[in-house]
């Protein structure tokens, strides 16, 4: 028994100790930031379903009394939200598909085809992702106006149907692909597309599902280029017209309830896409580690 307390006492137990108390403290950090994190998201839930006597009253409480609908339902019958999601999808469903299918292309072609100023091609596309967003909003919006492109479903897509993050990230990926799994394709006769389409890009799945996450995220929550490519109501995004209706625009009183239960549903959908594909994510890049 001596012998076993003494061990326990030695360098290997207080080691053993440090250890498990810094793994305790750790953990707790952790704890306490995740809930710093999640308290606002929980606050927004809790008044989303709140009277607006309530929300006003007791506006840090993510508890309702009593527990109501209505913020949801003026939502959807004293505003324009069912208009606002369906210019978000639509918009982010063609932004999300155009930018993986031509970064994609854009980026196989910087990595793997040799034309003359592929080099200086690609330090301008590094450059542009330099330069701030907020620069390029007049430029935007005088060619749009130019083309005449202005306040249409176009001026929301098209200017953004191509991102040069995209484009560096299918690049580096690519490169990372052995150059012998295309010789092999062209051996059998493939030409360049076909290598690309049938051969490289499923290698690339875990690319093209961070490409994908990265895209609807950003697409779904733009508000920014919103402001200088429409002004009509009728086309508003979400993000546009959560701002329009926060600025105001039913009037008078804090109705918290009814702009925090919009925000909520402006939020699910991210949240959601985010979980799904994270899930592929990990397992296209477990069997990208496999297949290396």
């Amino acid at each position: 028994m001596a012998t076993v307390k003494s061990a326990g006492k030695g360098p290997g137990g207080s080691e053993a100790a440090r250890s498990l108390v810094s793994v305790f403290t750790g953990y707790c950090v952790l704890i306490f930031f995740a809930l710093v994190f999640l308290y606002p998201f929980v606050i927004q839930i809790g008044n989303s379903f709140k009277t607006e006597p309530d929300a006003a009253a007791h506006p840090l409480s993510p508890f309702p009394d009593p527990f109501s609908t209505s913020g949801y339902e003026k939502a959807f019958l004293n505003t324009d939200l069912p208009l606002w999601l369906g210019n978000s999808l639509l918009v982010t469903v063609i932004v999300t598909l155009g930018r993986v299918l031509l970064d994609s292309m854009a980026g196989y072609a910087l990595a793997r085809l040799r034309f003359r100023g592929r080099r200086a091609l690609f330090s301008a596309i590094i450059a542009v992702m330099a330069v701030p967003g907020v620069v390029l909003f007049i430029p935007k919006f005088l060619v749009l106006n130019q083309l005449g492109l202005y306040d249409s479903y176009t001026a929301l897509i098209l200017p953004v149907i191509v991102d040069a993050a995209g484009v560096f990230i299918m690049k580096q990926f690519f490169e990372s692909i052995p150059v012998s799994v295309e010789e092999a394709a062209r051996i059998d006769g493939a030409g360049v597309f076909r290598t690309f389409w049938s051969v490289v890009l499923p290698m690339a799945r875990p690319a093209l599902i961070t490409l994908t996450i990265i895209s609807f995220q950003g697409t779904w929550n733009e508000f920014p280029h919103t402001l200088v490519a429409v002004q009509s109501p009728e086309l508003f995004t979400l993000p546009r017209g959560l701002a329009d209706l926060v600025s105001g625009s039913l009037g008078t009183g804090t109705q918290y309830p009814l702009k925090l239960g919009a925000a909520l549903m402006a939020t699910v959908p991210v949240a959601l896409i985010f979980v799904v594909f994270q899930r592929y994510f990990v397992r296209g890049a477990n069997e990208g580690s496999d297949k290396g």
